[in-house]
């Protein structure tokens, strides 16, 4: 039986984060809301709906949220020719991959963006299929997205790792009953993605490779 090695995009993979927070910012300011990047960054791997909800609360006006994250799309569109992979993301990748590892990436991204973050990764030679938000009902922290790479794996949750930088990729992994590996590139402390099910946690992509001989994919 195969082993599959599923990966949260940004902030796991790709440097994006903090650009997500300024655009997220700015779309919130110019729809005339007042959001701390603090609040916006720590909601950042939710998808865009939810994103909104967690931000603006139930009361809000649910008819701008199409608008909020369309300037969100155009703002952030402007940086998909200079996405910044993490440091050995594709090396990585490609080495789980002739470790005869199944890669699987489950992301909020879709489409464009999507594509903008494989190329930035530029290891599409060891990816063998992407769970998408185009493709679940519910995102992170939801199970779905991680339960749906799994079955584009072929693989049992036992079977599988699944790494991710948010405390939604944490609890999704967890609900999904995967083993979970936290990375602190993406800004979140090492406590708070311990408290949503980490498993271990490492500071980066660089940092995991350099540990596979005696870390999760040992």
């Amino acid at each position: 039986m195969g082993r599959s090695a599923v990966f949260d995009v940004d902030g796991t993979l790709v440097d994006t984060n903090h650009l997500h927070t300024v655009t997220w910012w700015e779309s919130f300011r110019q729809a005339g809301h007042t959001v701390p990047m603090h609040a916006i960054h720590r909601a950042i791997g939710l998808g865009s709906d939810d994103l909104i909800a967690h931000l603006l609360g139930d009361d809000r006006d649910k008819d701008a949220d199409e608008e909020l994250s369309a300037a969100h799309k155009a703002l952030y569109g402007q940086y998909f020719d200079r996405l910044p992979a993490l440091a050995d993301a594709g090396r990585l990748l490609r080495r789980l991959h002739q470790d005869g590892w199944t890669v699987v990436l489950a992301t909020s991204a879709g489409g464009a963006e999507l594509g903008a973050l494989r190329r930035a990764i530029d290891a599409d030679d060891a990816i063998a299929a992407t769970a998408s938000a185009d493709d679940v009902d519910q995102g992170k922290p939801a199970p779905e997205p991680v339960e749906h790479a799994l079955e584009l794996a072929g693989v049992p949750a036992e079977r599988a790792v699944f790494v991710g930088d948010t405390v939604w990729d944490m609890r999704a992994g967890s609900r999904a009953g995967v083993r979970c590996v936290g990375v602190l590139c993406g800004g979140i402390p090492r406590s708070d993605l311990v408290e949503a099910g980490a498993d271990e946690i490492y500071d980066d992509p660089a940092h995991l490779l350099a540990s596979l001989a005696d870390g999760p994919f040992a």
